[in-house]
């Protein structure tokens, strides 16, 4: 095999290990141990991995809650975006134990690793420890302009017929959390052109919606060799959503609606 040396200042060091209080004195507990990416700019530090021995009795059973009891609890400087804590508002998106996901609805016990990995979303930069920079993902989702686009002022509201809004189903529930952008290596290696597999899931949302007037437009946009056809259907992006929608099916329909008028 091939032996790749990091540079010095992406070489991921050897962390803390912190032993949880409450197990101090302590016979028979359950134990989790966790291992958590630590960076922090400011200290001119490279990455770290700060291992953590938890009571799995003193949290609740989902990732986010071990999170928040070290945060509260052990290390008050761990940094992580959070909200809702149901699986709603996509601030949560992480890479555990290898895959990415909402950490809010990932139970610690559904991992199969002893110790568990937990990681900022791949191929992001960090801003620091669990918080991606999101910056780029966020202005492609601007560029698809969405909202319904409609030239006409209808004198009541615009109706759809129980097909119509069908079409609208798993497309609608994404939650923006990027799980499936940054599982995708197209995206990896084309980022900046390729708007991913989040932001074209949100484009096909729109295009689906019949109460909507710029299809084409829409479509049209699309119709580029970075921004749509850098998807080479890996279906990493279906794999890994935390909600179970299929990103490379909206993907997949774009294209097909893009043949289908060109």
């Amino acid at each position: 095999m091939v032996a790749i040396r990091l540079p010095k200042n992406s070489r991921v060091r050897k962390g803390k290990h912190y032993v949880d209080p409450s197990l101090v004195g302590q016979k028979g507990e359950q134990t989790r141990e966790v291992t958590i990416y630590r960076y922090d700019p400011e200290d001119g530090q490279n990455p770290r991995y700060d291992t953590f021995i938890l009571n799995k009795k003193a949290f609740g059973p989902m990732v986010l809650d071990a999170l928040i009891y070290i945060k509260d609890k052990i290390d008050s400087t761990l940094a992580f975006r959070r909200s809702c804590r149901e699986g709603v508002c996509g601030s949560c998106s992480m890479n555990v134990d290898g895959t990415n996901t909402l950490a809010c609805i990932k139970e610690l016990d559904d991992c199969k690793s002893k110790n568990v990995r937990i990681t900022p979303l791949p191929h992001m930069p960090v801003v620091k420890d669990l918080v991606p920079d999101l910056r780029v993902p966020y202005q492609q989702y601007a560029s698809i302009k969405p909202w319904m686009q409609a030239e006409s002022s209808p004198e009541r509201e615009r109706l759809q017929s129980p097909q119509e809004r069908g079409k609208l189903d798993g497309l609608w529930e994404c939650v923006l959390c990027f799980s499936c952008s940054t599982a995708c290596p197209s995206y990896w290696w084309n980022g900046e052109k390729y708007l991913g597999p989040a932001v074209l899931l949100q484009a096909y949302r729109w295009i689906a919606d019949s109460r909507d007037e710029k299809t084409q437009e829409r479509l049209d946009d699309l119709n580029d060799s970075f921004k749509l056809y850098r998807c080479h259907t890996i279906m990493n992006c279906t794999n890994t959503c935390p909600k179970g929608l299929n990103p490379a099916k909206a993907i997949g329909s774009i294209k097909e609606m893009i043949a289908e008028t060109t």
